[in-house]
Order: C-alpha cells, then structure tokens, then sequence
C-alpha cells in the first residue's frame, strides 16, 4: 500500500503548490457542492432530507437511465457515483489515498460525460471534464507535498529506517 500512497515529489516545492491547488479546489467543490447534492453528508443541503451516506431518491433512476448495466443494479452505481463524489472529494480535498480517490472520481467523471452530459451539449461536460482532468494528473502524481498522503509516507519511512 505504501507505493500507492507515496506521492511523487517535483523539484520544488513551489511545483507541489501549483498542483495542489487545482486537486484542493475540486476536492472541495466535489464533497460540498457536487456529491453533497445526491449523497447525505454532514453538509449536505437540508432541503435534500438525505441521512448519513443516504443516496438522493432521485438518483438510482438517473443511473438506470444509463442502460446496460446500470438498469441491473442502479442504487449500487448511484450509491459508488454519490460516494466517489462526496467521499473521493473529501480524499481528494485532504490529499489523503490520492490515487484510489481519483480512480473512483475518474470513473464517476467518464460515466457523467459520455453517459449523460455529453447528449445535452459539451458545454454540459465541463465540469465533469475538468474533475476527470484534476483526477488524472492526482492519479499519477499522488497528492505531493500538499497532502496527508505525504506526510503518512514520511512517517512511515522515518519509522522503518
């Protein structure tokens, strides 16, 4: 697990910054604006009448809609959509497993763009697009030096050595 959490470092540490912004504001938008929305968070909107890690009613249709697969088992997809988005956000947001949390929002992001937004226009997939772009770079980079990520490697390398 731990080469899946060791972020890779750039040259200076001014770099790590200029990529953990992007990965910190979308973490952010993701867990409260998005995924706040379908999934039940402490901070999701109380008009939305969601409990803890409860998914929005209206959600598993919109994922059978999708077909295929999704008209199978569309509360499972809508339930990992809604987490990897309110969830993944958080662990995007804090830097925390970095990679897992941006596999899942890549997922989720390809699903929203070519399954949904993509048919109401591509201005329609600009968010998803941009969560997806922030998801891959966090996929191969890890969270840097901004990010939980590093300091749990540091710890544990100061630990074995």
């Amino acid at each position: 697990m731990h080469n899946i959490t060791k972020p890779v470092l750039l040259p200076s540490w001014w770099q790590d910054l200029l990529i953990a912004i992007p990965r910190v504001i979308c973490g952010y938008l993701l867990t409260v604006y998005f995924g706040a929305e379908k999934f039940g968070l402490p901070w999701s909107p109380p008009d939305k009448n969601l409990g803890l890690f409860e998914v929005a009613f209206w959600f598993p249709g919109d994922v059978a809609a999708y077909g295929g697969i999704f008209t199978l088992f569309p509360a499972f997809f809508a339930w990992m959509a809604a987490f990897s988005e309110a969830v993944g956000g958080i662990f995007l947001l804090l830097g925390l497993q970095s990679r897992i949390a941006s596999l899942l929002i890549m997922a989720t992001m390809a699903g929203a763009i070519f399954l949904q937004q993509i048919n109401q226009g591509m201005w329609n997939t600009l968010p998803a697009l941009g969560f997806l772009w922030v998801s891959l770079y966090t996929l191969i980079l890890g969270s840097g030096r901004f990010g939980l990520d590093y300091l749990i490697t540091k710890k544990t390398k100061n630990e074995v050595n």
